[in-house]
């Protein structure tokens, strides 16, 4: 994902809501005007369980979380409340590696099934080539 991600809370004026769902990802304004990096809650668009619950489960192996979890705020919405507090890192910067790490694993995942579908393909390939020879 190479989405920037930014802070609505940050901004002088309030972000319409037109602007929000056109984002990919926003964090979420921090209640009572207290800005603490260290426990945000990330807004995702166009997301649901399959990218919420992979990365909730990455970013929980890392040591400098305390807390990771997701909502969907509704089912027709299409969308996810991902809330990332940590010991002292910035929570941005924990939602990066994650996603990093979420991506590095998917590569992982995609070049093994490859290779396995390739050896499968050249390994049927050479059982067809031999029955053609024993049978002519």
């Amino acid at each position: 994902m190479t989405s920037k991600i930014q802070n609505s809370a940050s901004k002088p004026h309030k972000t319409p809501e037109v602007d929000k769902e056109k984002r990919k990802l926003f964090v979420m304004p921090t209640e009572g005007g207290e800005e603490d990096e260290t426990c945000q809650t990330f807004v995702l668009n166009n997301e649901d369980h399959t990218l919420g619950n992979s990365l909730r489960y990455v970013i929980m192996k890392n040591p400098d979380t305390q807390f990771c979890g997701y909502s969907i705020p509704h089912p027709s919405e299409e969308k996810i409340n991902f809330r990332v507090q940590t010991y002292g890192k910035p929570a941005t910067d924990v939602l990066r590696k994650g996603l990093k790490d979420l991506n590095t694993v998917c590569e992982h995942v995609l070049r093994t099934f490859e290779t396995s579908v390739n050896e499968h393909k050249r390994r049927n390939q050479s059982d067809i080539e031999a029955m053609d020879q024993s049978a002519g």
